[in-house]
């Protein structure tokens, strides 16, 4: 997308705000408009007060003088808050946009972008995109409108002399041009280091005991100041050209005003232009000056905004999570069937999945077992469609959950995963979050006292009201496991998945736990992922992966008689185990 078409559609946020927008494009415009009446006074000023020393041009310039000044203040104020006021909310509603569309991604889009470098489109490239509607707005009116004013002053006050200072505009055009492309470039350049950068800093804040237990302090160190170095030399260089080009065009401006001067210098010993024209059309050339070297400037802030709204609406052009499905369902019966699936996570990749067909009846418990990487987990997220398989397909109840609405789907399905996610909020929010926040504390309540949790939450300063800091950094792994598994009993779907769900509980815990998940089962569908296969036992069914397909099938006693892969990893644990209990001995 080009420069002008990524302006124009930034521009698209500012309309519904076009009101306010035109009251300051007018206020801008009427301050601009002084500008040239300042050097248009001095010439009656001049010419009236001091050389003809008429009483009446005496008592009339201060007047117009000390009005100007008023005027051009107020309506530069006006103009000037008005484009800041417009500027901050086209940056909430971009963020919010973003924010929105983030809710929205594929789990495929996450699994390709590090959390850093959205967190910085977020925060540091909408900020840059701010600058553009604003700063760059305001001095593209204002001064755009300034250096018209002047110069249609100069041209009406002596255009011969006026027309020397067009002669600058062919080298101005060609510097803005060389600029422009260098500064978009090193601005893309700079927003790419600045996800990095935010990328360390993320990686830090999670993983700060791992580095603080394998003394990881002096690499994360170079790694940050390598990258924050980066950031420091691409800043310099964006400084370096943007400040480059500003001497440069008041050089060529210098020229022309010198050469003015001399030829006007001539004129007047020929009297054919008087002091006050002379000094009038001087001051209106010397005020130029700043005028353009801002909108030199501003080119810097252009660049700067384009590059952010390009990563931005890169995001906002990324397609949603495909939800085609029209089919509409309420509570299902829990019947799913998965026929011939096959699943990789790159084309090119290896298939984790490979052509897997079974079938789980209503209010039936299969456990998912067989060595890491064998494709369990893997499975379950093509149930609730975090993925979209590469073949094959899953029903539910009979119907493709392709032709299901993702909201129907994912309303079914109640998930305790490895990896727990809580929010910084109470104990309370956390469990409600598995009922859409309707929960009324009794229930909220009875899920936790299902999950075996309320046992540790009464202990807790204000209970259930308690903050939790962090992914629940207030609580130990177990009952961080305990809350997760309340908020999926609160929930009450009639598919449950459980993806290593007693990975982090204790064995009293753990024992307490199970007999809640024993009671949920009852009635639901539930898959259990499980490394300890002393907590599958009572499955009703256990099925063996490996490397993505289905080597076993079958209840714990049949497998173990089998004396196949399932029985092998059974006598692992079971020798690991006692092993363990000799040594505490």
């Amino acid at each position: 997308m080009n420069s002008k078409d990524l302006y124009f559609r930034l521009l698209r946020y500012v309309r519904p705000y076009t009101r306010v927008f035109i009251l300051s494009i007018l206020g801008t415009a009427a301050a601009a408009a002084t500008e040239p009446m300042i050097p248009a006074l001095i010439k009656p000023l001049l010419d009236g007060s001091f050389v003809e020393k008429d009483p009446e041009t005496i008592r009339l310039m201060p007047i117009l003088l000390v009005t100007v000044f008023i005027v051009r203040g107020i309506t530069g104020f006006a103009g000037s808050v008005g484009m800041h006021w417009i500027a901050h909310r086209v940056v909430m509603d971009l963020r919010d946009a973003m924010f929105n569309q983030i809710l929205t991604l594929p789990t495929r889009y996450f699994d390709d972008h590090s959390a850093g470098n959205l967190l910085s489109r977020l925060t540091y490239d909408v900020n840059q995109v701010m600058t553009a509607t604003t700063q760059a707005l305001v001095t593209l009116v204002k001064d755009g409108l300034a250096v018209v004013g002047l110069l249609g002053w100069m041209l009406y006050l002596n255009w011969k002399l006026s027309l020397m200072a067009f002669l600058i505009v062919p080298g101005i055009a060609l510097i803005i041009r060389v600029v422009s492309r260098r500064l978009r470039r090193l601005s893309r350049e700079l927003q790419e280091l600045m996800g990095d950068l935010t990328h360390v800093i993320d990686e830090v804040l999670q993983g700060h005991k791992v580095i603080k237990i394998f003394g990881g302090q002096d690499y994360e160190r170079d790694r940050f100041h390598r990258t924050n170095n980066r950031v420091r030399q691409f800043s310099m260089k964006l400084v370096a050209t943007a400040e480059a080009s500003g001497p440069l065009v008041q050089l060529l401006a210098v020229l022309a005003l010198g050469a003015v001067i001399y030829f006007a210098s001539l004129q007047s010993m020929a009297d054919q232009i008087t002091v006050g024209g002379f000094v009038s059309l001087f001051g209106a050339m010397a005020m130029l000056l700043a005028p353009i070297k801002r909108l030199t400037k501003v080119n810097e802030q252009l660049q700067r905004g384009l590059a952010g709204a390009e990563t931005i609406f890169a995001l906002l052009d990324q397609p949603p999570e495909p939800d085609r499905g029209t089919q509409t369902i309420g509570r299902a019966q829990g019947g799913v069937r998965f026929q011939h699936l096959s699943h990789r996570y790159r084309d090119e990749g290896v298939e984790v999945i490979q052509n897997l067909s079974f079938e789980a009846r209503p209010g039936e418990t299969i456990a998912l077992v067989g060595p890491s990487g064998s494709g369990k987990t893997t499975l379950m997220a093509l149930l609730p469609r975090f993925y979209e398989p590469v073949s094959g397909d899953i029903l539910l109840d009979g119907a493709s959950i392709r032709e299901l609405r993702l909201a129907d789907l994912r309303a079914n399905i109640a998930y305790v995963s490895q990896e727990i996610v809580l929010f910084n909020d109470t104990v309370a929010a956390n469990i409600a979050y598995g009922a859409g926040f309707q929960a009324s504390e009794a229930q909220i309540v009875q899920a936790a006292e299902h999950a075996h949790a309320m046992e540790f939450i009464r202990e807790l300063p204000q209970e259930l009201h308690t903050l939790i800091g962090e992914n629940g950094a207030r609580l130990s792994g177990g009952q961080r496991q305990r809350i997760a598994i309340a908020r999926a009993l609160l929930k009450n779907a009639p598919i449950l998945i459980l993806d290593e769900a007693t990975s982090a509980l204790d064995t009293q815990s753990e024992r307490k736990v199970q007999q809640a998940l024993d009671t949920l089962r009852q009635g639901r569908t539930a898959f259990v992922i499980a490394h300890r296969l002393s907590t599958i036992e009572n499955a009703d069914r256990i099925i063996v992966l490996d490397r993505g397909a289905i080597v076993e099938t079958g209840s714990h006693s049949e497998l173990l008689a089998r004396n196949g892969l399932y029985a092998s990893l059974y006598r692992m644990q079971t020798d690991s185990n006692d092993t363990t209990k000799l040594q505490n001995k």
